[in-house]
């Protein structure tokens, strides 16, 4: 797997921070922190600059908010620190928080301190090196981890108050759209289709669950040896909504051909041991003790889904431009969002060549 976005990197001019005054900030504020601390950057990631501190012999991972002009609700390390510490309390697998500061005189922006988990970060969604029964078992955990997620009453983890229950999807639809246009920097037209068309033909769905809003392969953390997740990553677009929603989110990969933002469309999936989407589809169903959805109504999840990474793109092309991005691949992902909205408006196209 290339190692472009795997490891850690020197900090970055632009995301460079004060380690003494962070430093002092852990040493008044952490149990047990001895410094000095070693800062650097982990390569992955184009929202948050998220980094890896080294002190006393331990570990921990820092995310915090970008500099410089950031879009309304983007960013939301606070609400990212939230849901993590509830889903810790109940053995969701994530990293153990520690502290959030939301003070910027500390180091100029909002941020928060966990576990750095030692493990594998696999980029590559055909997972090349792997046997048949490796790449399955990897799947597998990743369907059972989502379902779980989805099993969790976020009542009882006190998080009643992350979101509104009901009409998820209406209101994703509108807060994308309103993302999208404030990054345009270009006229995408299957964009403008999806914007007109999504918000009249939601399907009927009552369910409200937590939602990661960005579960994929390399946003866990694996055992270093055994097909087990240790951690999921980035929490900044979570809330409550639809869990169809985003275990269809999950699903896009099945859509993307490969390279074209992770994608396994069209790979000789039972030769490599990967379930078809339909078969995978079928696990989380029964995993999760939820009823299969028409093909229809799948067709509108992935057409909105489509959509939303098509927004998430184009507003790390706006970033590009305005040298706030946190990775140097950001231009590469922002470029893929035409890519993401045509594929999400050949859904669409299906719906409705059905009713014809």
């Amino acid at each position: 797997m290339s190692d472009q976005f795997i490891g850690v990197k020197p900090v970055e001019e632009r995301h460079r921070i004060d380690a003494g005054r962070l430093a002092d900030f852990l040493k008044q504020n952490l149990e047990g922190f001895r410094g000095p601390l070693q800062v650097e950057q982990f390569k992955g990631g184009q929202s948050n600059p998220t980094y890896r501190i080294s002190a006393g012999g331990k570990r921990y991972a820092l995310r915090k908010k970008p500099p410089g002009k950031l879009l309304p609700s983007a960013h939301a390390v606070e609400r990212e620190f939230k849901v993590i510490k509830a889903l810790h309390g109940v053995g969701f697998p994530v990293a153990r928080p520690y502290l959030l500061c939301e003070d910027d005189a500390v180091l100029g922006t909002p941020f928060y301190l966990m576990d750095c988990i030692e493990g594998r970060v696999l980029w590559d969604q055909s997972l090349p090196g792997m046997s048949q029964a490796q790449r399955g078992a990897i799947w597998e955990e990743l369907n059972r981890v989502i379902a779980l997620l989805h099993s969790v009453d976020y009542k009882a983890v006190g998080l009643e108050d992350f979101g509104k229950a009901g009409s998820y999807i209406e209101r994703q639809v509108g807060r994308w759209s309103k993302q999208y246009l404030a990054s345009e920097t270009e006229t995408i037209e299957a964009m403008h289709q999806l914007i007109a068309w999504l918000p009249k033909n939601v399907p009927a769905n009552s369910e409200t669950t937590i939602v990661h809003g960005d579960y994929r392969l390399d946003n866990t953390v694996f055992h270093p040896s055994e097909p087990k997740v240790l951690a999921v990553l980035d929490w900044e677009l979570s809330t409550l909504g639809d869990p169809l929603a985003d275990f269809s989110y999950h699903c896009m990969s099945w859509h993307i051909p490969p390279g074209k933002f992770r994608g396994i469309e069209g790979l000789p999936l039972a030769e490599l041991g990967i379930p078809t989407e339909r078969e995978y589809a079928e696990r989380y169903f029964k995993r999760s003790g939820r009823k299969d959805v028409e093909p229809s109504v799948w067709d509108y999840y992935m057409a909105y889904n489509l959509f939303r990474i098509a927004a998430i793109l184009q507003g790390i092309a706006k970033r590009v431009l305005d040298g706030t991005a946190a990775s140097e691949h950001a231009r590469e992902a922002g470029s893929r969002a035409p890519l993401m909205a045509e594929l999400g408006w050949k859904q669409v196209e299906k719906i409705l060549q059905r009713k014809t």
